[in-house]
């Protein structure tokens, strides 16, 4: 929690200010007690009025200007812990975006989500309260005792045996929550993640009638979660009564010792109510420590969990030269990839085993395979999604990871087997790929990606608001609007993921054929399960188990790869037939 301080940097004087203002308040607080003791000793003992009426002023004006000080301090207190989570938030989401699949994959999509919007709120809290309440409430109970040695030594000493036992309360609540509510939050992540499997995967549920079993599974984790609340909420709560309990019982002391002295002439009425008055300052401010102390635990374990995603390293740095410095080589091959092997994180067997291939600028690859080949495994470690465990993978005769992230990106273009459009407009969508593309280039690529006549059939055209996910369009649609982004990029290498997987055969075959007439130097890679999309491709790559099991054209493979023939004519009897 301490390293995420940093972000207060830029709020150095909203940070001593707010604290300031709050310190000089409770300074004109403690004040006030006096005033109420020469009240009573002065004006109501001697029946002077005007004497009342002056002191009762001076009240109001400390109670005015107590209040000004106080808002004042709330102003920049606030300030500050706005702008702090503002600065950790933008710091989070960079880090997130640097990390690679393989950490977003261990994470866990739920607990980032988590780690951005409740842990990033309840630090924000924090902060503000830290800023407001940290100095003042020790600087009034401290402050009240001190008053009261000024008025009499012998009752005093109540404050000096009450206080310490109030601060191991304190303590010993704050030591136990701080790990209850990191145990807390933790729950709260598995009962996320239930709720986003279940949302994201309510089509699923209901055809296999599941219902049931994860409304269980639900209340289940939220009952776990319900349980360690309480627990922690159990002694947490036990703040309040304690400190109630030490509280009053040093009130009945004061004012036992305070009415023998007073009896015996050794102190004034006034000192007592103003002894009182102070003890009850302290009852007050304890209160809010306490809940201040409550909600700073929270705070704590929240920046924790928070700092602990902060300190994950992408395992993808970028080696070798910078992004002036990675000079490709326009003559070499477009990919090559030498003795490549991928270990998924905690995956156990290698994914992919030594891959080697090369491919020509303007050459069209084909990648085909059985379910959990390694297709898209491997297409995924050109623009370097997932680093090799062994081997290299070269783009332009450069390593990929001699690239920065950003210049090799720039290079290619990704469409996964999920099609992925952003709540906006067709044209804003489009434009992800490249902000400054103009509607006529827009149109170039959505006729390539046989995506016109959808933004043609929908009212305002490219102005046509998509919903969040693109669910307002069907999966083809989806799918061809994200190839259509991606041609809009103009990229250098085209990767198309099984990403036509959801359109009609004679869709994909005019949606090939327009890539091919794109010509140039663009070099594209379409991974697929069809044989039919890729038998006309300049290579194709067979994969088997993560291993190559053949490498040529369509008409070699049918010669000489067993694995390339099974699918084909597996295939190839069912097109017939649906075409029959």
């Amino acid at each position: 929690m301490k390293k995420l301080l940093v972000y207060l940097k830029d709020y150095k004087k909203e940070s001593v200010l707010g604290p300031l203002f709050k310190l000089l308040e409770a300074s004109f607080e403690l004040i006030v007690p006096l005033v109420m003791a020469a009240i009573i000793d002065y004006g109501i003992a001697q029946a002077n009025r005007g004497y009342i009426v002056k002191m009762c002023f001076l009240l109001l004006l400390l109670g005015v200007v107590g209040l000004v000080c106080s808002i004042t301090a709330q102003y920049f207190a606030a300030k500050a812990s706005v702008g702090f989570a503002k600065q950790l938030k933008h710091a989070l989401f960079a880090h997130i975006q640097g990390l690679s699949f393989s950490e977003v994959d261990s994470i866990g999509t739920s607990t980032l989500i988590t780690r951005m919007t409740s842990d990033m709120n309840q630090v924000q809290a924090g902060v503000n309260l830290t800023l407001r309440l940290l100095l003042r409430s020790p600087f009034v109970v401290f402050g009240a005792m001190i008053m009261a040695f000024t008025i009499d030594v012998q009752a005093a000493l109540v404050f000096v045996v009450s206080i310490p036992l109030l601060s191991i309360v304190v303590a010993g609540v704050m030591v136990w929550c701080i790990p209850g509510y990191k145990r807390v939050q933790s729950h709260l992540d598995r009962v996320l993640a239930a709720t986003r499997e279940n949302l994201a995967g309510v089509r699923v549920i209901r055809a296999f009638c599941k219902e049931k079993e994860e409304m269980e599974e639900f209340e289940r984790r939220n009952r776990m979660l319900t349980d360690i609340q309480k627990k922690v909420g159990h002694v947490s709560s036990l703040m309040n009564p304690l400190t109630y309990v030490i509280i009053n019982l040093a009130i009945v002391a004061l004012v036992w010792v305070g009415a023998i002295k007073v009896n015996a002439g050794l102190l004034t009425q006034g000192a007592v109510v103003a002894l009182y008055n102070y003890m009850s300052q302290i009852l007050v401010e304890l209160i809010k420590l306490a809940n201040l102390i409550l909600n700073v635990t929270k705070s704590i374990a929240c920046g924790n969990r928070i700092q602990s995603v902060l300190e994950v390293q992408s395992s993808m740095p970028v080696q070798g030269y910078g992004q002036d410095d990675a000079e490709p080589d326009e003559k070499a091959d477009a990919v090559v990839f030498r003795s490549v092997c991928l270990t998924y994180r905690d995956g156990g067997d290698e994914a992919l085993t030594n891959i080697d291939f090369q491919v020509k600028r303007g050459q069209t690859v084909g990648i085909i395979g059985g379910t959990g080949s390694g297709k898209s495994s491997l297409v995924q470690l050109i623009p370097r999604f997932y680093d090799t465990t062994k081997g290299e993978v070269l783009v332009d005769g450069v390593n990929v990871k001699q690239y920065s992230p950003k210049r090799l990106r720039q290079k290619v273009a990704i469409v996964l087997q999920k099609a992925v459009l952003f709540q906006g407009t067709i044209r804003e969508n489009m434009r992800w790929g490249r902000r400054d593309a103009s509607d006529e280039e827009i149109y170039r690529a959505l006729d390539a990606a046989q995506a016109r006549e959808i933004v043609e059939g929908k009212d305002g055209g490219l102005d046509f608001e998509i919903e969040q996910g693109g669910r307002n369009l069907s999966g083809g649609q989806r799918q061809r609007l994200t190839i259509a982004r991606a041609l809009v990029r103009k990229p250098e290498i085209l990767i198309l993921d099984d990403s036509a997987s959801a359109l009609d055969f004679a869709t994909d075959a005019a949606l090939r054929h327009a890539i091919r007439e794109l010509g140039g130097q663009l070099t594209v890679f379409i991974v697929s399960q069809r044989a039919s999309s890729i038998q006309y491709a300049d290579q194709i790559i067979v994969l088997e188990d993560g291993a190559v099991a053949g490498i040529g054209t369509h008409s070699e493979l049918l010669q000489s790869c067993e694995v390339y023939q099974e699918i084909y004519y597996s295939q190839f009897k069912k097109e017939e037939r649906a075409n029959g």
